[in-house]
């Protein structure tokens, strides 16, 4: 699965590029008749915080409220799914509603609860970078830092020290919107549990793992999302019991004015990057994705303004 995403990926940037091919020497006549000390930031890079698994590089506006519910069903098929689960309809893996509110345009505070493990994780997300349109900025960059803690008593582990419920997520996001289609992101992360996840003899505590995800926008308000994340863990490579891979994902984005709306499949049970990065045990050729969606909607509280959150 993983080289069918990477192939995907490939695939959607070079349909993106071929489309753009024809315009290319008008864009270059147009680009030396722009004014460089007017260049403009790039906007829209992504019309949403977040793809399917990794965060993207957009920030909300100052004053805004965005408000996400994130649904993760149960295997589609295997042992754990079928007409049985209709599908893994019946059931959820994870369930997640989350907050991000602008302290800046640039600057955001994030709050979220999740189904699996509990988890709560509160956080903010800082894009000290934009595209610009000249070039002269090639790409945005934003960095993420949380904190997650798991609350209550889970099943497979009782918590001695009440540190142990600690867990530190750190990303850095590098995108480019290569033209009005497509844009790509890489996302270098780390990943520090204070007890290790899951609750494994030999398990690391520390994570590290690089994402990539990409949109190729197929009509004026509809894309195709890829995602994939990698995490480089000796455990999880050498692990016969349970055995790990790599969380990835694909699906459609919808934009429908006030909402953006995102349809797609998946191995990753956990939809925070916490938990997914340390505990993705379902394997695509064995039935274990499952259907999810994220939908995702802006509340302006500016006194007199209308949203404008593209």
């Amino acid at each position: 699965m993983r080289k069918t995403l990477i192939s995907m990926l490939l695939l959607v940037s070079t349909a993106a590029l071929a489309q753009e091919a024809d315009s290319t020497s008008t864009d270059s006549i147009m680009n030396a008749l722009v004014d460089k000390d007017k260049a403009e930031p790039v906007i829209a890079s992504f019309k949403s915080t977040r793809l399917i698994l990794t965060s993207t590089t957009e920030t909300i506006k100052k004053n805004n409220l965005n408000f996400m519910v994130v649904h993760r069903f149960g295997d589609v098929a295997g042992s754990g799914g079928g007409a049985e689960t209709l599908w893994g309809l019946d059931n959820s893996s994870d369930i997640y509603i989350g907050f991000e509110y602008g302290l800046r345009d640039n600057l955001d505070i994030t709050f979220g609860r999740s189904k699996y493990e509990q988890l709560l994780d509160l956080g903010l997300k800082y894009n000290v970078l934009k595209q610009t349109s000249d070039n002269s900025v090639p790409f945005a960059a934003t960095l993420i830092a949380s904190i997650g803690l798991k609350p209550y008593k889970v099943t497979t582990n009782v918590f001695d020290d009440y540190s142990n419920r600690l867990s530190y997520f750190y990303q850095a996001i590098i995108s480019r919107k290569f033209s009005s289609r497509f844009s790509l992101e890489i996302a270098p992360s780390f990943l520090r549990n204070n007890l290790p996840f899951p609750y494994i003899a030999g398990n690391e505590r520390n994570i590290f793992s690089l994402s990539a995800a990409g949109r190729l926008k197929v009509t004026k308000r509809m894309g195709i999302v890829v995602d994939y994340a990698h995490p480089f863990s000796k455990f999880r490579n050498d692990s016969e019991a349970p055995k790990f891979y790599d969380p990835s994902a694909a699906g459609i984005e919808i934009e429908t004015g006030g909402h953006v709306f995102t349809l797609n499949f998946s191995n990753a049970q956990a939809i925070s990057p916490i938990n997914y990065l340390a505990d993705t045990e379902s394997k695509w050729t064995d039935g274990q994705y499952r259907i999810g969606f994220t939908i995702t909607r802006v509340f302006d509280f500016n006194r007199g303004h209308k949203s404008t959150y593209k």
